[in-house]
């Protein structure tokens, strides 16, 4: 049984989703993709991960790095976990690029190279926005591409996590 718990963050609605043990789900109300890896059957819930993940993003948006991260469970392809993995592994402030993700994908694949544009696919699926930090991906120019809660958040995001002002983005 899936869970959902809903949470007013300072970018809009979001909707959290469990399994009841590890956070599933994170994204946007309206977004692209949303709740796409959420069981048609659900139901509202109070649950302890939710409570750990209310207490991530509310650390998060007071923009202090978070020093724990929810317990999360990512349902995808293979191929998909493992570009979502390496995303964990971006440095609260920092950016990668699609082909550097590419890259580093492709050398623990043993492949010679992979597409950019298969791990943006993947990146633009990501189901736990934020704590998986998608946002922190950016094209070869340095471009806000491909946010699924659109470049507005991903702009603020990056501000807020850099201290800047969203308009250097």
């Amino acid at each position: 049984m899936d869970y959902t718990h809903h949470y007013d963050s300072p970018l809009g609605g979001v909707t959290l989703a469990s399994d009841g043990a590890a956070l599933t789900g994170l994204w946007f109300d309206g977004q692209r993709h949303y709740a796409a890896t959420l069981a048609p059957e659900h139901t509202d819930g109070e649950l302890p991960v939710f409570g750990l993940a209310e207490r991530w993003l509310d650390v998060y948006f007071s923009g202090r790095q978070p020093d724990f991260t929810p317990p999360l469970r990512m349902r995808g392809s293979a191929f998909r976990r493992a570009v979502w993995e390496l995303l964990l592994t971006i440095p609260y402030g920092k950016t990668m690029c699609y082909g550097e993700i590419a890259a580093i994908v492709a050398a623990e694949r043993g492949l010679r190279r992979m597409s950019a544009q298969a791990v943006g696919g993947a990146v633009a699926h990501n189901p736990v926005a934020i704590i998986i930090p998608c946002h922190r991906v950016l094209g070869a120019d340095g471009s806000l591409t491909g946010y699924a809660g659109g470049a507005d958040r991903k702009r603020k995001l990056l501000a807020l996590e850099s201290g800047s002002n969203p308009a250097k983005y």
